[in-house]
């Protein structure tokens, strides 16, 4: 028999989400996937071998998240009944878009570039995606939204600070989608701790469509973990709960979660490292010949625009430094994707890139 027979079709066309290291493998220098090269805010693994929690892994961990759902609340001032994690923000995109999309049938509208993750998670689904440009600032252009916008757009995903572009988005503009439109407003934050005052999580309480999305991964420094969560209407977390894995968080990712938290303020420390490594090496990047354009970040990333990206790129790779290509995507012709290291990894990044760039 053909397995590919049985298969739905709009799997066996799938693109999939992709990553430097799908191409580049090994270990070296990691600047292609935004993670936190500073270190991670879980640094007591000695506590793992505690035995009441030993004790509480023969057990399921806790459908309903009620620890981790008041932790966090606590720690970012949101109810705990406005939210909801997941297996990294991307199951909460995968979750969003089957609970509110009908397959064939209803469309979610992207304003490019972003991240890949929405049209995949939509794909999958086999919904619809519109993509529209964000304007030549990387904003949402209001005006082109409209102009694609239908009945059957259910969804509006956007990412502020948006990735690869590394910028903010007009938080104005994101309130007049949620008035405007008929539509679930989803907003990921996943890059806001290095952005200082630029969230509009605290408007979710106002907007009944309005979601949005955060995550460990990035400043907290627990990629490792896979943990995200979101913002929302209470009556969006009861949907999420509905038909969600029921015990979709483990409990060593919860425990690594609590023990994090007490660690505040090392994550506090690496974002002022990363931000402040993010500064000195945008400056150190204007000096070079081959960079045309090094675009404003409120993230701990850098998008640069080179006369030749993907030989940029390929050397670096030889000296084993993986940055991450977005040539590909729309506006971005010859850009490279730099995550801020550490300190020791941004300069040899900075001695490499004076040899070739």
């Amino acid at each position: 028999m053909d397995i590919k027979n049985l298969v739905r079709k709009n799997i066996l066309n799938l693109k999939p989400y992709t990553s430097a290291r799908d191409l580049y493998e090994g270990s070296g220098i990691l600047l292609d996937a935004n993670e936190n090269s500073w270190g991670t805010t879980f640094t007591k693994i000695e506590d793992l071998l505690d035995e009441k929690f030993n004790l509480e892994l023969n057990r399921y961990p806790d459908p309903h998240q009620k620890e981790i759902r008041e932790l966090v609340g606590n720690l970012i001032a949101i109810p705990k009944d406005n939210l909801f994690f997941g297996v990294g923000s991307d199951e909460i995109i995968d979750l969003m878009i089957r609970i509110f999309c009908n397959p064939g049938k209803d469309k979610v509208i992207i304003p490019e570039p972003t991240y890949g993750m929405y049209k995949v998670a939509c794909d999958v689904n086999d919904i619809e995606t519109v993509e529209v440009l964000l304007n030549d600032n990387f904003q949402a252009d209001l005006s082109v939204i409209r102009n694609n916008y239908s009945s059957n757009v259910k969804m509006i995903f956007l990412c502020s600070p948006n990735n690869p572009t590394g910028n903010l988005l007009n938080k104005e503009d994101v309130i007049l989608l949620c008035n405007e439109f008929n539509s679930i407003i989803v907003v990921d934050e996943a890059y806001i701790d290095f952005a200082g005052d630029g969230s509009i999580i605290n408007e979710v309480k106002n907007y009944p469509n309005l979601v949005v999305l955060r995550t460990f991964s990035k400043a907290w420094g627990l990629a490792g973990i896979r943990l995200g969560y979101c913002a929302a209407n209470a009556e969006i977390i009861n949907l999420l709960f509905k038909i969600k894995a029921p015990y979709n968080i483990n409990s060593l990712t919860r425990f690594a979660l609590e023990a994090s938290i007490k660690n505040l303020e090392l994550k506090e420390k690496y974002i002022r490292g990363i931000v402040k490594e993010r500064k000195r090496l945008k400056n150190q990047l204007e000096t070079l010949p081959d960079v045309i354009t090094i675009y404003n970040s409120d993230a701990n990333f850098l998008l640069v625009k080179f006369k030749n990206a993907r030989r940029v790129q390929a050397k670096l790779a030889e000296a084993g430094i993986i940055v991450r290509d977005r040539s590909s995507q729309p506006k971005l012709e010859n850009c490279l994707r730099i995550s801020i290291g550490s300190e020791e990894e941004n300069d040899i990044l900075w001695n490499e890139l004076k040899k070739i760039a």
